[in-house]
């Protein structure tokens, strides 16, 4: 049993390493709902239709053809000066509560861990920024120096949380610049976000992903990933513990927390690696176990509603696909010559019946990882989206804390059904990281097994 803890401290190490940088570069990493406008300090404001002509640049930097921004019967400077602090008193307005961006908000991703309060009273904890741009390199810096969202630095700006990159490089100043607000606006069915700087407005980019490439990359320590780094440290002084216990209390019946991982390694030992992976469960039962702890840990962390707990990781799609991802190399990699003859040429069935199941079986080679990533992050993620739903009831009730009956309303139907759901979700959190594990097993376990022949 040490020996078992030893080899999973070490799978750990590596699956979350992995998990870590795969998670957090191939993430697009935010989406906006709907076209709307939002200042620095969170508010949503009417939408800017106003056009602004945005000066040419010529390649030596100087600015041509420059077409002044004024209002009638104001001069340029005065001009600029009343919008943007026009735009800046709007920022302060209270809106009505967007249960849907709360939603959003809270299950998605971001370069800081949002604490206690609204606009600029809020209070978060920062995380460390590391963005590689193709112009100026590596920039490292922690997320407050954004200031939620008021401040550019490097041309780099928070966006809802999480960091983009001004797309007009020749004319935003490189400094650190104080901006007026953000606005976000549906370009062509897309989401766009433009970050207003004196009267003008300016496209932020996001980060680099799968699916497109930009001028910059993202490896900050995001909220999920700082998630996820905490569950790998969380699990390596638990394992070190249970094994060096192991050690000292040899031949003693275990107690406390050996006992408790005791119960939970035997029955992934009893219940998933031996029916599911035969004589050679020891080869893969470390990967086995470091995949179910993994998941659970982080889902467990993120039933935690405030520091360090609330991120959504098992519920981010690029999380639960490079969690798919190190099942699919394993279960093909260690697939033996029965398990492709089964997908290319299966024996025993007619030629034209082999040749209408060789693209079915191929398919499905690709199909069960994508299985995997998807019930896992449908699970976790729809968990979260009805409990905060529930909470929202409260604001909504309540009409953001004016009406004191609504809200009362709202939190006697609202907080009865947040704690029985807490209650599902602890055992969500236990189910999904089993079926996650005997999932693989299973795929890994068909890929090994040995040919029998019939008798």
């Amino acid at each position: 049993m040490k020996n078992i803890f030893c080899k999973s401290i070490l799978c750990s190490i590596l699956v979350a390493t992995v998990i870590s940088f795969t998670s957090n570069v191939a993430s697009a990493q935010h989406t906006h709902e709907g076209t709307t406008q939002h200042t620095h300090e969170g508010a949503k404001t009417e939408a800017t239709t106003e056009k602004h002509e945005t000066p040419a640049v010529s390649h030596d930097g100087s600015a041509t053809n420059v077409a002044p921004h004024t209002t009638e019967g104001v001069q340029p400077e005065a001009a600029h000066a009343a919008e943007a602090g026009a735009a800046h008193a709007g920022g302060h307005e209270e809106k009505p509560f967007d249960i849907q961006d709360m939603i959003m908000h809270h299950i998605g991703n971001s370069n800081e861990f949002h604490v206690v309060g609204e606009h600029e009273n809020a209070f978060s904890i920062p995380l460390p920024c590391i963005l590689w741009s193709k112009l100026d390199g590596f920039t490292t810096f922690m997320s407050n120096k954004l200031h939620h969202g008021s401040v550019a630095y490097n041309r780099y700006v928070l966006d809802h949380g999480v960091v983009g990159r001004i797309k007009d490089m020749g004319i935003f100043p490189t400094a650190e610049t104080t901006i007026e607000n953000i606005v976000t606006e549906k370009v062509g069915g897309e989401e766009v976000s433009y970050a207003i700087y004196k009267g003008e407005k300016f496209e932020i980019e996001k980060a680099s992903h799968l699916i497109k490439m930009g001028s910059f990359m993202d490896f900050s320590i995001s909220k999920n990933v700082f998630t996820m780094l905490l569950s790998l440290l969380l699990s390596f002084f638990i394992f070190m513990k249970v094994a060096k216990m192991y050690k000292t209390r040899e031949g003693k019946a275990p107690t406390g927390i050996q006992n408790l991982f005791e119960i939970m390694i035997t029955f992934i030992i009893e219940e998933v690696a031996k029916p599911m992976l035969g004589d050679k469960y020891m080869k893969h039962l470390p990967f086995i176990l470091s995949i179910f702890f993994f998941i659970l840990f982080n889902n467990l962390i993120g039933l935690i509603p405030f520091f360090p707990g609330g991120a959504n990781v098992t519920g981010n799609i690029s999380t639960t696909m490079a969690l798919a991802v190190i099942t699919f190399l394993l279960v093909n990699f260690n697939g033996n010559r029965d398990y492709w003859k089964h997908i290319f040429w299966m024996p025993g069935v007619p030629v034209p019946m082999k040749i209408f199941l060789a693209p079915i079986e191929f398919i499905g080679v690709f199909t069960k990882p994508v299985s995997l990533m998807i019930r896992l992050f449908a699970n976790i993620t729809a968990g979260h989206i009805i409990i905060l739903s529930l909470v929202g009831l409260i604001f909504v009730f309540g009409n953001a804390g004016e009406n004191l009956v609504g809200g009362t309303v709202g939190a006697l139907v609202a907080v009865p059904f947040t704690l029985f759901l807490n209650v599902i979700e602890l055992i969500v959190a236990f189910i999904q990281a089993f079926i996650f594990a005997i999932l693989s097993a299973s795929y890994i376990g068909a890929a090994t097994e040995e040919h029998h022949d019939a008798h």
